[in-house]
């Protein structure tokens, strides 16, 4: 498929509570934008891998005591060579510095970090805000990326 160079971008806004029907539906959303952009298989599951942790992060962690029809919001920003995606919790936030390395010998039994590692694993930068309940991931599309005919 061919790059879509008609609208230089696309960008939504979107809050979605814990319910799996609303997360499936934003991130086949996002996908086909990517399919629009013509990014390929390996940048859509890389970023749709990335979505998806970032979203069970923000209800498992982040809304851990908040009701579940309080809204997460994800804002997502797709262009021909990059993506930005944010993740906004209504939580108390964390310290993504104190999470153990889960790739260490000592906390390959600790089931907490896996999430934040694939995440920055598989995109370009991943930042949080101050307080931690925002994060920020960014994706560029490597030059050999393209859409399967």
């Amino acid at each position: 498929m061919a790059k879509d160079m008609s609208q230089p971008f696309e960008s939504a806004a979107i809050p979605i509570i814990n319910d799996r029907a609303q997360i499936d539906a934003v991130r086949e959303q996002l996908v086909d934008i990517l399919e629009r952009f013509g990014y390929g298989k390996s940048s859509a599951f890389a970023i749709r891998l990335a979505v998806e942790e970032a979203l069970n992060n923000a209800f498992t962690h982040g809304h851990r005591d908040l009701p579940s029809d309080e809204p997460v919001t994800i804002q997502y920003h797709v262009c021909p060579d990059e993506v930005r995606i944010v993740v906004a919790d209504g939580g108390p936030g964390f310290d993504p510095d104190a999470i153990p390395d889960p790739t260490l010998d000592e906390n390959l039994e600790i089931p907490s970090g896996r999430g934040l590692l694939l995440m920055r694993a598989y995109m370009r930068s991943v930042e949080f805000n101050a307080v931690g309940n925002v994060v920020q991931m960014v994706y560029r599309r490597p030059p050999d990326d393209a859409s399967d005919p």
